[in-house]
Parts: C-alpha cells; structure tokens; sequence
C-alpha cells in the first residue's frame, strides 16, 4: 500500500525525517564499522591501492589443517605439520597431521606422518632433505579453570627406606612462598641406592610420581615458567627434606608436555619421512640450527618429565646419522640462535618460553661451541620481555645485523613491548642499539626477509596468545636502508601463539595458524585453531612486468662459482640474492638468510654473479635466486643447490 501523507504534514518534513532517521542508523558504531568496512574493501580492491599496500587472498584448504610448522621445500610446495592445538583435551603420544601444499596449483595433499612431530624443531640438510628431531611424546591436559595457575609437579622421595603417600590436598610451597595445593593423592615409592663398583660410594635415586597442582589464591601471582624446587611443609622426613616437588612451567593453561628422542628426516621429492637415529636428550620445542661444516645444532627443549633440558646440546652428523654430545649452555625453548661465522652461535634472546631463570631474557650473547664459552652483548631495551619476540638476520647476510622485534613478559604476563633493536656482530664490541618502534606493542610477530632486502612483519597480539581479542591486523614493512616502517595492507585474519608466515617462491607470502586461549573479549568461551590461510602479494607484484629469470647451465652450483643467467632485461636489474627456504614455527624460521651475489658481468640478454666462498654465510643446501630490477621488483625464484664441498 503506498504511503499517504498527512495534508497537515509538508512532504518536505517527511523527507528529512528520514534522512534524520538514515543519518542515525548510520551514526551507531555497528553501522559506522560497517560502512567503514565497505569503504576500506572497495579502497583495497583497486589497483592504486595494491601497488602502494599490496593484498591478501584467501587459501581455503580442501580438509582441516591445525599447521603449527610451516617449512618451504626445494620443490616449490609447503610442509605443514599439525598439531591439536592447546584447545585439546589430550594429546597422547602426540599424534599429528603432515600435509604438502602446493602453492602454484592450491592443491592441499595429507601424507603418512609419524606421531609426536609437533613441538619439534627442523632444518634443511645439504641435500634438501629436511631433518626434524624432538616433538611432543605426551601432554596432560587436565580439566580446570582459567582463573588460578596450576600443573604437573613431579614429586621426589629422596628417602631409601620407605614409600611416601602424598595426600590429595597436600601444600607445595615455592622458594617465594607461592602455595599450590594438589588436587590428586599420589604414593611415591622408596629411593634406590646404586654402589659405584670402583670407588664403593654408594649414591640415591630419588623415586618419582606426578601429580596435578592448582595454585591456592586465584589470579596471575601463581603463574611461573622456572623450574623451581617445591617443600611440602608438614611432610618432610625427620632426616631433611627428602621429599620436594619439582616443576617447571605452571601456568592458567595448566598444560604440561613431554619432550621425544624421536628423529626424523623428510624427503622432499618422495615426500615420505624415515626414522633416524635418536638424540641423547628428549626435547619439546628445540632450536635446530645449520652449522658452516653442515652438521646440525640442537639446543633447548623440554625433557620426558616436562622439565627444562638442563642446558645439554648435542650435534647431528648427517654423513654418519649419529648425535654427539657438545658443551652446554641452558636456553629457554625454542631460542632464536644463528650461526655467527666459526664454532659461534648468537642467542638474540627472542624465545618461547619455558626458560632456566625469571631473567632469561638478559642473556642474549655469543657462544663458543669450541669451549662453551659464552661472551655476553649489549641487552635490548625492555630486556624482560624477549619471550615470544621475533628475531631476523637482516639482509643481506654479509652485514651480520640481527633484528629483534617486539616481544612480552614471562609466561602470562600482560607486558608487551613495541621495541626493536639491532645488533651489528661485526662490531669489536656488539651491542643492541634501539631500532624504530613496532605500530603498538606486539608479541608472536612474524618476520619474513623479503627478496627487496626489507623485512615484512604481519600479526601478534597484545597480550598472551590473544587473550582479551588482542589480535593486531596490521602488517607493515622494515626498511633497513632508511631504518623505518612504512604499512602494508591489513590481514583480515588475527594471529598470535603457533602462527607461521613464509616467503614462497613466486614472491608472495603465506600465513597460518593461530591458537588463542580465547574465542572473546571477555575470556569467557575457549579458543580456537585457527584454520585459515592468508597469502600476501607485496606491492612489487603490482609495478608491472616483473624480471624473467632463468638459469643457464646445471642447478647445482658449489660455492664460490660463478653463475650465469639468462634475462632479457640485464641492464635494469639492481640485485641478485641467494634466499634461504624458511622453515618457521611459533614465530622462530630456524633457516631464512638473504646473501648478496656480486654481479660480475652483463651483456644484452645474461646476467653473471659470484657466490661467496664463506660456509657460515652459505651453508650447503638448496637456495632461491631472486633477481630484482631497479624499480624494487623481483623476479619469480630459479632453485640452486650448493653442493657440499670435499
């Protein structure tokens, strides 16, 4: 039925009635967050807009996929390695997920994958096999609340002559004099006396039980992540304190996980894993780092009881199969170290956690693996919040500059930081100078060297894994020539603990995962893995035609050589660099380098470089060469293998 209007009533009023009643509807937050929605994806989807910000597409997967690793085979397709997320319930004997993705068609294929994968830490061995070791054995989830810190104490009876029942209820008390009460009755058997047959010493093996914890008062106060020595007062043997509690992270999680032996290495061409030989340590969350002569570090890690590998190291020799013992250093897990030219290794200091003291974040340095020397560096601003940070080798590789960014507080704390700082290896006297802030405090960042020599950064979030919908969807780059962040376009995807971000071969990257311990604002419904994917493709994809590079002669390549390539456009290219694959988890890329290639000659149509002779530079393994013009953009990658040498 038309409308009538009254004859005591002018149209005219009626017309601006209901533009007073539009302007209201379009003046609450929901209406304005929508229109400002609409406007910003009309803005993004033009083509000034992608050549100044660039743009994201969505990956939709043809099945589930929880990717808690992420790494770049020479193939050109992606590993993805799952886990259940911290959402579970359980997850005994870890069993995971391992999935190839092949960026160039989008196709999305589920291999025959061992159990206990996820947690373990990974690098790309000379022939581009890919060497992952440690993982998740066992993790107790048990049921509780958010509200009040709690975990798995392992309780230790020191005493030979009798077992100790410990009853449900019973008090923990830390050095500090935190309570925990346990929610559990446990029997804990009699020690065992061993008689060394050479000396006579007679020596205890304290017997051992766990038990669920939960810390008394409610609240942040109970949260730790050092491993820590527990009383348990009313129950001590008259003879001392033979009976303690152990335990390294309790937290409002309450998750408590135990690390694996297990090693394994992936071939990228048949795309199977075979077992190898296992390490001396088991270790949850270790950092696997490539050293020059091609054996593999591996450092840090939670043990099979869930406690802190008490700083032993040990080294993989691919040649023999076999793990060796070195000198020890303790790192928190998951320690960003990179390889600094002789037997050093530089800790930035960036983590994820779970660390031998409350100040682990101050101990950023350089240590000698030739006599376990450790030389400290100049510390970072904000030094006690390096836990979830990122840390970058700029590029190129030949200026030995490692970047940290952002970063939060031990365990659940609320502290973030928007600091980064730069640390020149090369100088007599390293030490972090202060860097250009983040855009807001931002932990669980990730950072991905770019074949333009900027670094882009995308997610994080403000506080711990999420918590209160802090995701930041933002992304931005670094420019380290003029030493600034300029922005990118936003993700629409939130990240924050267990996300990934690669650089693929074409020049975009790719995003996954996320595991909030929330679903809201309010902390209220638990959180989610997050399943999908973002792709990202820089500005530079939308300057026009991009460099066509192709290789002439054999892709194997040893270092020092010179290679020639084939390009029509010689004259306009302003850098060749030889890009190591990532290979990320939680924020850390164990692998991602940019080495700069002298271009030692030009004609109309071909482009010669040289290869640096240096193996702390080059490690053997597969590499991608980008050449990219004068304008800033890159070609799409050729793969060379540098061949180990005699």
């Amino acid at each position: 039925m038309a409308m009538r209007f009254s004859r005591l009533t002018p149209r005219s009023a009626w017309i601006g009635a209901a533009a007073m009643i539009a302007l209201t509807i379009l003046g609450t937050p929901v209406m304005a967050g929508f229109v400002r929605h609409a406007h910003h994806r009309y803005e993004s989807g033009r083509p000034a807009y992608k050549a100044r910000y660039g743009s994201w597409d969505a990956v939709r997967p043809s099945y589930r996929v929880n990717p808690l690793h992420a790494i770049l085979l020479h193939t050109g397709r992606v590993l993805l390695i799952d886990g259940s997320g911290e959402g579970a319930t359980t997850l005994d004997g870890g069993r995971s997920q391992s999935t190839v993705w092949d960026p160039a068609t989008g196709a999305f294929r589920k291999i025959d994958a061992p159990e206990g994968l996820s947690g373990g830490g990974h690098t790309q061995l000379a022939d581009g096999t890919v060497l992952i070791a440690g993982g998740t054995a066992g993790r107790d989830m048990p049921a509780g609340d958010a509200k009040r810190a709690g975990g798995f104490m392992t309780v230790r009876n020191e005493d030979p002559h009798q077992a100790r029942n410990v009853p449900r209820g019973t008090l923990f008390r830390s050095p500090s004099g935190v309570r925990y009460r346990s929610r559990t009755a446990v029997r804990v058997g009699a020690a065992r006396t061993v008689a060394d047959d050479t000396t006579g010493r007679v020596s205890v093996v304290a017997a051992e039980s766990r038990v669920l914890v939960e810390a008394v008062r409610a609240g942040a106060g109970g949260v730790t992540n050092a491993s820590s020595k527990y009383a348990l007062p009313g129950l001590e043997s008259q003879g001392g304190n033979t009976l303690y509690g152990i335990a390294g992270k309790l937290g409002l999680d309450k998750a408590a996980f135990r690390g694996s032996k297990a090693a394994y290495v992936f071939d990228p061409v048949t795309e199977k894993y075979t077992r190898v030989a296992s390490m001396n340590e088991a270790r949850w969350h270790p950092t696997l780092t490539l050293l020059p002569d091609g054996r593999v570090l591996a450092a840090s890690g939670l043990d099979a009881d869930g406690q802190t590998v008490p700083g032993a190291s040990e080294v993989y020799a691919p040649d023999t199969g076999t793990w060796s013992k070195t000198l020890a250093h303790a790192f928190p897990t998951y320690p960003s170290l990179f390889a600094a030219g002789g037997r050093k290794v530089f800790y930035s200091g960036a983590n994820a956690g779970y660390g031998p003291t409350p100040r682990r974040g101050s101990e950023v340095g350089l240590w000698n693996l030739k006599n376990s020397d450790f030389t400290p560096v100049g510390p970072p601003k904000d030094p006690d919040a390096l836990e979830n940070a990122s840390a970058v080798l700029l590029p190129p590789a030949q200026d030995h500059r490692v970047m940290l960014l952002g970063g939060g507080g031990v365990g659940e704390s609320h502290a973030t930081t928007s600091r980064t700082a730069i640390v020149d290896l090369d100088d007599p006297h390293p030490a972090f100078r202060q860097g250009p802030p983040l855009p807001q405090n931002t932990r669980y960042l990730n950072s991905v060297v770019m074949p333009d020599d900027t670094v882009f950064t995308t997610g994080g979030s403000t506080d711990y894994r999420g918590r209160g919908a802090s995701d930041i969807r933002t992304a931005q780059f670094y420019l380290p020539a003029a030493d600034i962040f300029v922005p990118a376009a936003e993700p629409t995807v939130g990240r924050n603990h267990h996300s990934e971000a690669l650089l693929l071969p074409d020049g975009r990257v790719a995003v996954f995962g996320s595991d909030p311990l929330f679903s809201d604002k309010a902390n209220s419904r638990p959180g989610h893995f997050e399943q999908r994917i973002e792709v990202y493709s820089p500005p530079y994809l939308f300057h026009g035609r991009r460099p066509h590079l192709k290789l002439k002669g054999s892709s194997d390549i040893n270092r020092g050589d010179e290679i020639t390539f084939g390009l029509p456009d010689a004259a306009g290219i302003g850098r060749v660099r030889l890009m190591r694959p990532g290979s990320v988890t939680q924020g850390t890329d164990f692998d991602q380098r940019s080495v700069a290639l002298d271009i030692t000659r030009r004609t109309s149509g071909s482009l010669t470089v040289h290869v640096p002779d240096d193996p702390a530079l080059v490690p053997h393994g597969w590499y991608m060469a980008f050449a990219t013009n004068v304008d800033g953009t890159p070609s799409t990658a050729v793969w060379l293998h540098v061949r180990p040498s005699a």
